[in-house]
């Protein structure tokens, strides 16, 4: 527990001399000394000189690993998907990521993934995990994907635990929604707000829902799922097989097909942007109708859910700037008059790929502490992430 204490100190406050993390820990100078020397065994901290040190003997200060090592993040999309390494503090290093076109088969993924992964190896730098960052639902206790109707090839599967048998190193999987919960609560607006939701509205509708700072996923992961409620009873067909899903109305992608249908052509979304910019097709009847039925699904969640916050992650925005104000007006007519008073709405600014980086972090951060385990923002230990991981990713012999 003391390990635990001194790396959510100095997660929480950046590098700080040993003097620091005893006295913002509030753990006694021996006693924090120790768990500091096991995890700079780990290999979760770092040691290093103090910038800006003029004169006089320079200072150390603990960090988390950054410089010797790094954790990698998988976001699995529709149409694409993102590789991108980080150190444990969380920076990403964009420069060093991969994109490549999400592939037609389930093996295809894997292979295309795992050789992604591996071009973002440095010479010096151990690979302590990765995360996968994917759409749909995922059985936690499995660490499955359950039904994903924008990315099929995963049902069934779980990338997690192959990835971490192709690469030999610890791997976890997080629905797409709390990534970007989790990117929010350790990098964005949302730090030190125990009560907020999250709407993913780019491929699809997604929730995640952070209850006094827990995250809610159900008997089995399975909690949020906002986007596959029915809002048009003879609407189009979702993928999930359903008509009339809220996401075939209220997402980027719902807004790229209503403008397929409008130009006579299939359009993704980014040059429906760039169309609109350019003033070569009128959509505004198309951004005013997906407005207001996302209204419905912004004053559902806000109904049923109160948090303080509601994040909003979507591109929709961007082609209109009068477009957000108005999702605002069309909630307010539409969710209950106090939990609406009582709810701050806004944009998000984190990622998929922070959020991916983000829940592999937590789960290494938890694997040191094994009454971590039971904790939301963590993940379940199962076979293939208790045993201990082969080549760059052993923790100097420590299970994780």
């Amino acid at each position: 527990m003391n390990e635990r204490q001194v790396l959510r100190t100095i997660q929480a406050r950046g590098p700080l001399s040993r003097a620091e993390v005893a006295r913002h820990s509030g753990i006694s100078a021996p006693t924090a000394s120790k768990a500091v020397e096991s995890l700079l065994r780990s290999g979760l901290l770092e040691e290093g000189e103090a910038p800006g040190v003029a004169r006089g003997r320079p200072g150390k200060k603990l960090r988390l690993a950054s410089a010797k090592a790094q954790v990698l993040g998988l976001v699995i999309d529709a149409g694409h998907c993102r590789v991108t390494s980080a150190g444990l503090d969380g920076d990403l290093l964009d420069q060093r990521g991969a994109r490549f076109p999400t592939p037609s088969s389930y093996e295809a993924l894997i292979e295309t993934a795992a050789a992604a992964a591996r071009e973002l190896d440095r010479d010096g730098v151990a690979t302590l995990g990765l995360a996968v960052s994917m759409p749909g639902l995922i059985d936690y206790r499995r660490q499955q994907g359950v039904l994903s109707p924008n990315v099929p090839i995963t049902n069934g599967h779980s990338p997690s635990r192959d990835l971490s048998e192709t690469l030999g190193i610890p791997c976890v999987m997080v629905q797409e929604a709390h990534a970007l919960c989790l990117a929010e609560r350790y990098y964005g607006e949302a730090r030190g707000i125990d009560d907020f939701a999250m709407m993913d509205i780019s491929t699809g509708v997604g929730l995640g829902v952070m209850s006094g700072g827990r995250l809610l996923t159900g008997h089995s992961g399975l909690a949020g799922e906002i986007g596959h409620t029915t809002v048009e009873l003879e609407g189009r067909e979702c993928g999930c097989g359903n008509l009339g899903c809220l996401e075939t109305v209220a997402s980027d992608s719902a807004l790229a097909w209503s403008a397929s249908q409008k130009l006579g052509r299939q359009v993704e979304f980014e040059e429906v942007v760039e169309l609109h910019a350019a003033g070569r097709v009128d959509l505004a009847d198309v951004l005013d109708r997906t407005c207001r039925y996302l209204a419905v699904g912004v004053a559902a969640v806000i109904n049923l859910f109160n948090p303080s916050t509601l994040f909003v992650h979507g591109r929709m925005f961007e082609m209109d700037g009068s477009l957000f104000p108005r999702l605002l007006d069309e909630t307010r007519r539409r969710a209950l008059p106090p939990a609406f008073r009582d709810c701050r709405i806004i944009r998000a600014q984190g990622s998929k790929r922070q959020g991916a980086v983000a829940a592999i972090i937590e789960h290494l951060t938890a694997s040191v502490v094994p009454e971590l385990a039971a904790e939301p923002m963590s993940f379940p230990r199962n076979e293939i992430w208790s045993r201990p991981a082969n080549g760059n990713g052993a923790l100097n012999g420590r299970e994780v």
